[in-house]
């Protein structure tokens, strides 16, 4: 069959949809945000192909899979097994890494345990060991005649008389030992010095190299290794020459040995390979001072320190009698105190006894002679001793992490950080940029009897990790957090993992895996996609980028609107069938015959309104130093991993919200930053879901609710019955329906088939008692009004201002068809930063808001982009300063200044490149975005 077809899909707002896919070709699936293509390719397409999979399996199998809801759909036919790659991060959990995500680690451990040479820690010399066959050939191979003497080291550089050992020694039939160098005979032995450090090794025999001797030399050996724990010394008599030899891995100058080499030594999630001090997390947690001290410029009485001022009695007069012991003003602020005294505040006395003055409940006095604890050790105990989370988490406040001093970020034990392969050890492989780790496995060389077994171990590296270069990831490096990585990377992680392993005849379906991508890394993504479709694959991807669209080898755009005004398939074809079609508004921007217009004119940089960083080193920022124009939008931009949400999101957004909004959150490294007194505060508009829950929806997060609830409760039947806003809540007693509990279904557990929702028989999903569904506002009751759809209540609350204004922000950002009850888990990622972007429109702003959003385009058709940009330049035009990271030329070239960072990601960018408006990025030859503005200038000119 060469076709998926499709007949009545009617998932979610698709309206009876028959569509036949090509099978085995690239298929991108547009159009509007909410018409309807998730719907189709994720909810009908990829749940039905995993649905008949997942059936096919045992009873047993079945329960420990989750699976989907089956799709509302007439019939599918020609589905192969279906594997979807969406764009969520990959992991919370602070263990996983690049590395183990993508099982490279998994590899790297093979490698390192199999062909690894181990170092002494303390000397940096290779550790060796060898059979006892080896010893023998080694000393055989001297010249004959050569007078040896094989030793065993018991003892290296310990102290003590040792007279028990001799003893033992003596008894055990041995003659003679050497000390410290020199020969004894064993009844002739001095005494040895109590406190110097003594070696002692027992002489095992003493011959002549000869081809006869080979048994009597295994013999000697091995009585050796036996008595000195694995150890043997060989010494050339005349020549004075010593052969160390050890059985297992082991310092031939001190007594640091190693068993044989496991994976499992290469893990940090293993106990055996993780660093003891932070147990494999490569960072401590710790009670950071400048969080304990909030206020370091008032006094410690007036609450330099939370819970040690004039109001907590104890804690205070304890600080009295430290003030009385060493002499300094309790009402001096803490950063004039001496250093010496406020690291006794902070870390106690040590030995010194404070006479310490207690007042009694009753009253009296009486005292007491003690070291002084100090703030920061009471708080780890008490953080260590109560069994309460919510002291844990108002202790966690005071909480900062710090990269583990033991292993320094490595997260490996000693052992395991001095074993190495090339010259390197395996957490510097975990620390460099994929592009560099590539070029090490290229050149790597092993030589003699490991060669074979690492040919086949770098061989399945070098290709995984040549796949991640191809998506445009090679400026991660292995040992990079999975919980740092944004939804794009996270995807493009599970795609290069997929094509490593190869499968064909699969249908993949993915979700628009450009996001993060810049203009030079989405040709390489796209060549990856077409392999994947070459190795015989189906590949269904929701894509909004113009190049994705074009290179389609079949084009489906959803519309003609959003929401219930979307759900129908306006055209499917190739990419020239679908820009000549007159409907369809994707055809329309393909075909030129729409653009996004650039505003006219750029607004000119006012040098009185600037802000600067100045030296912002986070992560790979070398010491940039950035220059915002304030009251302007800026657009930051630059290749895949050059630093940009590091400079904004991790420093400036950090600086300014603890600046302003008082956040605790600590930013990256930076020196100063100036002109901050310019702005009132600072929102960063992310991409994060508006709810974890479905109670959650866009009327309680906008706050349109707590209005809506007010006006029914003023209507004259709830005044009459006395029922309060909080009646209207779903979320409390009272006005809900207590048999679903506001929730409208119930979970019914089907255990081997998918959990089913019904709706309650109760209250018929209606989420409320009768009682408060016959209060009616307008004609509507409270379930009805929570069922409209943005655009229809527009005109329902038109004469309720408050009401009216936030709906009229959610219609400009192009959120009409959303619904005010819809559960906030059911919107996309873009959506929901559509919500918070009009519920920051709908407050009134001071005209000095510094607004950060990254990469709001996700998710954005061009007609949409083209709606988002006019909100932008609203919220610019009334004098605040608009922030976005983005690579959407349609947005860069609207921008009145860029700020492109590189020139390259990773270790190779960090660096501001090129700063000015849109036309000089343009003219920039260093820029890559410049090079890709100038294109698409000269195209459209």
């Amino acid at each position: 069959m060469d076709y998926i077809r499709i007949r009545g899909a009617r998932t979610h707002n698709l309206k009876n949809v028959d569509l036949d896919l090509p099978r085995h070709k690239l298929i991108v699936i547009t159009g509007l945000s909410g018409s309807g293509k998730s719907s189709l390719a994720f909810d009908t397409l990829y749940a039905e192909g995993q649905r008949r999979y997942v059936e096919s399996l045992s009873a047993y199998a079945r329960q420990f899979l989750q699976l989907m809801e089956k799709p509302d759909v007439d019939l599918i036919e020609g589905l192969s097994p279906a594997i979807s790659i969406e764009q969520k991060a990959t992991s919370h959990n602070p263990r996983s890494t690049v590395g183990t995500v993508t099982e490279i680690h998994d590899y790297l451990r093979l490698l390192y345990a199999r062909v690894g040479e181990p170092h002494c820690p303390d000397h940096h010399v290779p550790l060796a060991s060898q059979t006892v066959s080896q010893m023998v050939d080694h000393v055989l191979a001297l010249p004959e005649d050569t007078r040896v003497m094989i030793l065993a080291p018991v003892i290296i550089g310990r102290k003590g008389e040792n007279a028990d050992l001799f003893e033992e020694l003596r008894a055990q039939g041995f003659v003679r030992v050497r000390v410290d160098g020199e020969v004894f005979e064993l009844d002739a032995v001095p005494k040895l010095e109590k406190n110097k450090k003594h070696t002692i090794e027992v002489v095992i025999d003493r011959l002549k190299v000869r081809a006869d001797a080979q048994q009597r030399l295994a013999e000697s050996f091995e009585t050796a290794l036996r008595h000195a724990e694995g150890r043997a010394i060989a010494v050339e008599m005349d020549a004075d020459k010593e052969h160390w030899f050890s059985a297992k891995f082991a310092c031939p100058v001190c007594s640091y040995s190693l068993p044989e080499l496991e994976p499992r030594l290469f893990s940090f999630n293993n106990p055996m390979g993780a660093c003891p001090k932070c147990d494999g997390l490569g960072e401590i947690t710790f009670f950071d001072p400048k969080r304990v001290v909030a206020h370091p410029d008032i006094s410690l009485a007036a609450g330099a320190i939370k819970g040690w001022d004039k109001r907590n009695q104890l804690y205070f007069q304890m600080l009295m009698s430290l003030a009385e012991h060493y002499g300094f003003a309790i009402e001096l602020a803490f950063e004039d105190l001496p250093a010496k005294v406020q690291h006794v505040v902070l870390y106690g006395s040590g030995h010194d006894n404070i006479a310490f003055t207690y007042r009694s409940e009753k009253g009296t006095l009486f005292s007491r002679e003690h070291p002084f604890e100090g703030i920061i050790p009471n708080l780890e105990r008490r953080y260590r001793e109560t069994d309460s989370s919510a002291v844990r988490e108002e202790l966690a406040k005071y909480q900062n992490n710090q990269c583990c001093p033991s292993c320094h970020g490595s997260r490996l034990r000693i052992e395991a950080r001095n074993v190495f392969v090339g010259g390197k050890a395996l957490f510097d492989i975990n620390a460099l940029a994929l592009k560099d780790a590539a070029a090490f496995f290229d050149g790597l060389q092993v030589t003699g009897q490991k060669q074979a077994v690492a040919e086949k171990i770098v061989k399945e590296i070098r290709e995984r990790v040549s796949f991640l270069n191809n998506v445009g990831l090679d400026y991660l490096c292995l040992a990079r957090s999975a919980d740092t990585l944004s939804g794009g990377e996270a995807q493009r992680i599970r795609l290069a993992s997929q094509i490593g392993s190869g499968l064909t005849g699969v249908m993949y379906v993915l979700d628009e895996p450009s996001i993060g991508l810049h203009q030079r890394d989405n040709d390489r993504l796209l060549g990856t996609l077409m392999r994947l479709r070459d190795l015989g694959n189906s590949v269904i991807v929701v894509e909004h980028d113009e190049d994705a669209i074009r290179a389609a080898d079949y084009l489906v755009d959803m519309g003609p609107g959003a929401g219930e005004h979307g759900g129908e398939v306006l055209v499917a074809g190739t990419p020239a069938e679908v820009a000549a079609c007159e409907k369809s508004v994707t055809g329309a921007f393909l075909s030129g015959r729409r653009r996004i217009q650039a505003a006219e004119g750029h607004r000119p940089l006012d040098p009185e309104r600037m802000l600067q960083l100045v030296g912002a080193s986070g992560n790979n920022l070398k010491d940039a130093t950035l220059d915002l124009p304030l009251g302007l939008l800026v657009c930051i931009t630059g290749v895949s991993g050059s630093g940009k949400s590091t400079l904004i999101n991790d420093t400036l957004y950090k600086i300014a919200a603890r600046d302003l909004n008082r956040a605790s959150e600590e930013p990256s490294p930076y020196r100063e930053i100036k002109g901050l007194a310019l702005l009132d505060k600072v929102i960063n508009v992310d991409q994060s879901p508006i709810g974890r829950t479905p109670r959650s929806n866009p009327a309680t997060y906008t706050g349109l609710f707590t209005p809506i609830r007010e006006l029914f409760s003023g209507v004259p039947v709830s005044r009459e019955r006395g029922y309060g806003p909080g009646r209207f809540s779903f979320n409390v007693k009272g006005g809900r329906c207590e048999a679903c509990q506001g929730d409208g279904m119930i979970k019914v557990e089907m255990h081997f088939l998918p959990d089913i929702y019904v709706p309650c028989d109760v209250c018929h999903g209606k989420r409320y008692n009768r009682e408060t569904l016959e209060v009616l506002y307008k004609g509507k009751n409270i379930h009805e009004v929570l069922g409209m759809t943005v655009e229809q209540a527009q005109g329902f609350f038109a004469a309720v201002p408050t009401v009216a204004r936030k709906l009229q922000m959610l219609m400009d950002v192009g959120l009409g068809y959303i619904r005010l009850g819809q559960s906030a888990t059911t919107l996309s990622g873009g959506e929901a930063q559509r919500v918070k972007l009009g519920l920051e429109l709908s407050k009134r702003d001071t005209g000095r808001t510094l607004y950060i959003l990254d990469e709001p385009t996700t998710g954005l058709h061009f007609h949409d982009i083209d709606l988002l940009l006019k909100v932008l330049q609203r919220l610019r035009e009334n004098g605040n300063t608009v922030v976005v990271i983005e690579h959407n030329l349609d947005v860069i070239k609207t921008a009145d200044w860029i700020i492109d960072l590189g020139p390259e990601g990773g270790a190779g960018g960090g660096t501001i490149i090129a700063q000015g408006t849109p036309e000089q990025v343009a003219a920039n030859p260093v820029s890559h975005t410049g090079r890709y503005l100038a294109a698409m200038q000269q195209n459209k000119s």
